[in-house]
């Protein structure tokens, strides 16, 4: 921690990313960490969980919570999932609202400004994905969202390529708390190794899938060994399906799509735990458990 002294003038506080689906939430969140703790795909619902990640900047220290994408919800497991985002927009100093400026999702959008109008702490908007709409379409955007919310401030922004990423963490920083960091310098996010490797292979299979699997799908964690003689992590997961259909779209012919996600998976892994990683993957199906509210618990949803 920083001693008094380096925390004169210093701004920390903790920011919940919100917004529809597909918004580009968790790419924008991975971006400004510079390390990936937060899954992608081009699936809705790619994110499930409170994802947090600590932006140590020159002058602050910003706490993200990326949300899952608000919807229309249908079914227990979707219910869920939008109650965690909603429900972390409560206790933070600041909302990030992202929307997708070359595929609105109006329906999603209303439910959020609803959602923002109980809220007391200040919104800033981000039009993400500027880099894929005409440049004269930018200016009528931000004019009719200012209609919709009373935002602090409207940024346009890429959260893939980058641009516009940095002046919206500049605009940010002006609306946190003056105050010393709450993490340590090393820190990047509060959650477990186990949780971050069951995220990666749960991606690999939505992406390696196509649209074949539908986002039914979630991954354990059986065993998570590290030999530090060896230099090598034994883990052995499980993929859970619904269908024995999709569990046959999980193995492939003669096991070779669960192979693919398993090397896949692996190399971030790898990467991740600065290690060797020996990893096994098992595919179970479990009838209907997004509807089951106790494989819902088990699975921590």
């Amino acid at each position: 921690m920083a001693s008094g002294e380096e925390n004169r003038g210093f701004r920390s506080g903790f920011v919940a990313i919100a917004g529809p689906p597909n918004a580009g939430k968790s790419t924008l969140l991975n971006r400004v960490l510079g390390e990936k703790i937060s899954i992608t795909s081009k699936k809705p619902q790619t994110t499930r969980n409170r994802i947090l990640g600590v932006a140590h900047l020159a002058k602050s220290q910003m706490v993200f919570i990326d949300t899952p994408g608000v919807h229309q919800a249908r079914g227990e497991l979707h219910t869920r999932i939008v109650d965690v985002a909603l429900t972390a927009l409560g206790d933070v100093d600041l909302v990030l609202l992202m929307v997708d400026l070359d595929a609105p999702a109006p329906p999603a959008e209303k439910m959020l400004v609803n959602a923002l109008e109980k809220l007391k702490c200040p919104v800033v908007l981000a039009l993400n994905k500027a880099d894929l709409v005409p440049k004269n379409d930018i200016l009528p955007a931000i004019a009719a969202w200012s209609q919709r919310f009373p935002f602090r401030d409207i940024m346009p922004l890429s959260a893939r390529s980058g641009d516009g990423v940095d002046a919206l963490l500049a605009v940010m920083e002006t609306y946190l708390p003056a105050g010393p960091p709450f993490f340590s310098e090393d820190s990047l996010t509060d959650l477990p190794y186990r949780f971050l490797v069951a995220e990666l292979i749960r991606e690999k299979a939505f992406r390696l899938t196509g649209q074949e699997i539908p986002c039914a799908v979630a991954v354990t964690i059986d065993t998570f060994k590290e030999d530090r003689v060896k230099k090598l992590t034994r883990i052995a997961a499980t993929i859970h399906v619904e269908r024995d259909s999709q569990k046959g779209i999980i193995i492939g012919k003669k096991g070779a799509k669960l192979k693919q996600i398993g090397a896949a998976a692996r190399k971030e892994i790898e990467q991740m735990l600065d290690t060797r990683v020996y990893l096994k993957l098992f595919v179970r199906v479990q009838k209907n458990w997004s509807q089951d509210t106790k494989a819902l618990r088990r699975f921590g949803y």
